[in-house]
């Protein structure tokens, strides 16, 4: 039950992104600006924070697949960069204290490293030529605000699901 509960949560979370990103596609938050909702990644590092590492790679890795398969050109980038972060973490998590302050900037803070390290791949790739003061002013700022509001709204229900489902339990 646990298993379904986590998946039916991570398809409304694809699907929300995915109607999110074209209803406010194009020149709703500035003509220039680009925003990108990451709400999946954020659901797997708050799944990782609050659940176990295994299950949030598991999911990293199987929703990064999905992903990658329907929204990007590079095949495998959030595959592996995913559950990667979900790793690193799960570490973060071990040193620093686990209360919904350190959670919520955590979530934030790597939201930013998916988000840098996306645009570092499309630059090596030649799928992206601006530089990197256009990318941040027009992309990862917006990106980051966006995120932010959508941590604010769902950190809290976010963290008492995972909690209720009870996934420490799960071997790490």
């Amino acid at each position: 039950m646990k298993h379904f509960i986590l998946s039916f949560i991570a398809l409304v979370f694809f699907v929300f992104e995915s109607i999110f990103a074209q209803l406010f596609a194009g020149d709703a938050f500035g003509d220039d600006k680009i925003v990108v909702p990451h709400f999946m990644m954020i659901f797997v590092f708050f799944l990782t924070m609050y659940g176990s590492r295994k299950m949030g790679m598991l999911y990293g890795a199987i929703l990064g697949l999905t992903y990658d398969v329907v929204y990007t050109e590079i095949l495998g980038i959030y595959m592996f960069l995913l559950p990667f972060l979900a790793y690193l973490i799960s570490k973060c998590m071990k040193i620093l204290q686990n209360n919904i302050l350190i959670a919520f900037l955590t979530a934030l803070f790597f939201t930013a490293i998916l988000e840098i390290v996306v645009f570092q791949m499309n630059i090596i790739l030649s799928f992206a030529d601006m530089g990197f003061g256009e990318y941040m002013e027009r992309r990862l700022l917006p990106t980051i605000l966006l995120n932010l509001v959508f941590i604010i709204i769902s950190c809290y229900p976010l963290k008492r699901i995972i909690e209720k489902l009870d996934l420490q339990g799960e071997t790490d």
